[in-house]
């Protein structure tokens, strides 16, 4: 787990290394223990590295290997490399170190891009070829890593991070019309290619990108989710789809434990964490490192689920970590901070829960897994119920998902961003799209295809390499999320959402961990506006520079800050917390 930059030139021109630098200095966080820097002729990359498997400098990046005329940055975790090490072993390559950067090197060689089919794991990384000066930028199936990237004048340039092409220089950073809808429209979603600015853009998931010399690019999308069962799964029971999947699961938990570093867990105190834990246990794992974070209440809306995090610490012997949050003393001080280590705006009430969570996380472990991502495999939200037999599937999925109408975007934004309804487009061309017939199979294609991608999974990403840790996330094992998708609608539906794991963990966890309201990191004070954190919002929304950039009318500014908890979206997120949230990370990225 690291960050990596570079560029490519497609004149004569010079690569600027003092840019390069600058972008590699601000990934600093995400790669503490090492940093390189590699250049030849119009290609440079640069690292820095996180050291999780093989720790010696033997695996450090860029990894150069001149017998094959590659080159690479690498960031993320390919789960099977010593599978695919002894496989080239056989082919006769010899190798140098003994982590997963040189199986991928190889892997690329022997097998070109489609190396990436035979990888479990997450990835982003960036393949310099000496011969025909090709650079090659791949990002895993999720997008659990990060990709951006930037047109600037003679060249390319990439980075993990999007305040790392703004460190560079010379990007564009005007707020995109497009981004700024779904933002605003899609629960802040902004789907690749698109980010809130205008001159940065990302690499979608699963795909591919070759960048020949001249400045031709072409891209492939090497992997689709399809929600067809095979012949032999149409007549399997409940319970065999229960085995199916606690198999599965089971693998995908033992293969996140390859490092060589201890491993811990975020434990939340709902199922999906504590599935984990109990399969670490069961496996063997003893004295586990668990960390939970709890905030202050407001009113009647608590602002900790310890009670169900001890439950399971205390029935698997973890070694238990409660951080607590005031918000006067800790949250509002931090929120600065957490808001520049995002790589987009993040508008989560818990961004700010992983960020405190991960920074005393790093105290003890530099892995840990994570249970995002089972909601939006297993249908865990209370809009896919209401997906059944649905009419309408677009409406029904944007009413329930949705922050805003495109009339109220309209009342919302200045007027010179009016344009085109794009996230109901975004939302129809999705669903219109072949491989998942039913409407909640369409609901959870783009969920797990583009908002997990652009919401849970960016954030848990960002806010744990934002102090030198690396997250993983077993739910996201894509041979577990190929499996869900064949199950039938009734098994990941029953129980209120979630079924099929809900009667895998009556089997392994307590069940008033189960049979209680869905949860997640509650942040009250981000939601229920109030005292200090309110007139900070004030003061940033009436501040000379938001006043300047004017993306938002002043009529719907006052309207939101006169009465912050009558504005709410179905989502129960905060309209006045969303919008100063946006004005707040681009006065943090200085634009």
């Amino acid at each position: 787990m690291c960050g990596l930059c570079g560029e490519i030139r497609f004149d004569d021109n010079p690569i600027d290394l003092g840019a390069l630098s600058a972008m590699s200095a601000a990934i600093i966080p995400r790669g503490p223990d090492g940093d390189g820097l590699w250049q030849q002729g119009r290609v440079a990359l640069a690292h820095r590295r996180l050291s999780i498997i093989d720790l010696s400098n033997h695996a450090a990046q860029p990894m150069v290997d001149g017998e094959i005329g590659l080159s690479i940055a690498f960031n993320g975790c390919i789960y099977n490399y010593k599978e695919l090490r002894a496989e080239l072993e056989g082919k006769g390559y010899r190798f140098f170190s003994d982590g997963d950067t040189e199986v991928v090197l190889k892997a690329f060689h022997a097998w070109g891009d489609a190396c990436v089919d035979r990888f479990h794991g997450m990835f982003a990384f960036a393949v310099a070829e000496r011969d025909s000066g090709r650079l090659t930028l791949v990002r895993d199936r999720l997008g659990i890593k990060p990709l951006y990237y930037a047109e600037v004048p003679g060249g390319l340039r990439f980075a993990s991070t999007l305040p790392a092409l703004l460190a560079g220089g010379g990007v564009a950073t005007e707020i995109d019309p497009v981004a700024l809808h779904h933002y605003m429209h899609f629960h802040a979603v902004v789907p690749a290619p698109h980010t809130i600015l205008s001159g940065v853009r990302k690499l979608p998931p699963a795909t591919i990108r070759s960048v020949e010399p001249d400045g031709r690019q072409r891209d492939r999308r090497y992997w689709d989710i399809s929600f067809a069962p095979r012949p032999e799964e149409r007549d399997l029971s409940f319970e065999d789809w229960q085995e199916l999947t606690l198999s599965a699961l089971r693998t995908a938990v033992a293969r996140r434990l390859v490092a060589d570093v201890d491993v811990g867990v975020l434990l939340s105190g709902g199922l999906d964490s504590s599935l984990i834990v109990a399969l670490l246990a069961e496996q063997g794992q003893r004295g586990i490192n668990t960390f939970s974070v709890g905030f202050e209440t407001v009113g009647s809306e608590v602002g900790d689920e310890f009670q169900y995090s001890d439950i399971i610490a205390d029935t698997f012997a973890t070694r238990h970590h409660k951080i607590r949050v005031d918000s006067a003393s800790r949250l509002l001080p931090e929120l600065p901070n957490c808001v520049r280590a995002m790589a987009e705006p993040m508008v989560s009430h818990d961004v700010i829960g992983f960020y405190l969570l991960s920074q005393e996380v790093a105290k003890h472990v530099k892995v840990v897994q994570s249970g995002q991502g089972a909601d939006e495999v297993f249908a865990g939200y209370h809009w896919y119920p209401p997906m059944l037999g649905s009419s309408d599937p677009v409406g029904d999925y944007a009413q329930a998902f949705c922050d805003r109408t495109h009339a109220d975007f309209r009342r919302a934004v200045d007027p010179r961003f009016h344009g085109e309804d794009a996230s109901r487009a975004l939302i129809a061309a999705h669903f219109a799209r072949a491989g998942a017939d039913a409407p909640v199979d369409k609901a959870l294609r783009i969920d797990q295809q583009i908002m997990l991608v652009d919401d849970p999974v960016k954030r848990v990403d960002n806010m744990t390499m934002a102090w030198g840790l690396e997250a993983r996330v077993p739910f996201l094992d894509h041979e577990l999320v190929e499996l869900a998708a064949r199950m039938p609608d009734r098994h990941k539906l029953c129980d209120e959402g979630k079924g099929v794991l809900k009667a895998i963990g009556r089997r392994l966890i307590p069940t008033s961990v189960i049979d209680r309201p869905k949860g997640y990191f509650p942040v009250p004070a981000l939601k229920y506006l109030r005292g200090e954190v309110l007139a900070s919002v004030r003061d940033l929304l009436h501040s000379p520079r938001a006043r300047e950039r004017g993306l938002f009318q002043p009529a719907y500014i006052d309207t939101l800050l006169a009465a912050p908890d009558d504005h709410l979206t179905p989502l129960r997120g905060s309209k006045l917390w969303q919008v100063a949230l946006l004005e707040m990370w681009l006065h943090e990225q200085g634009v």
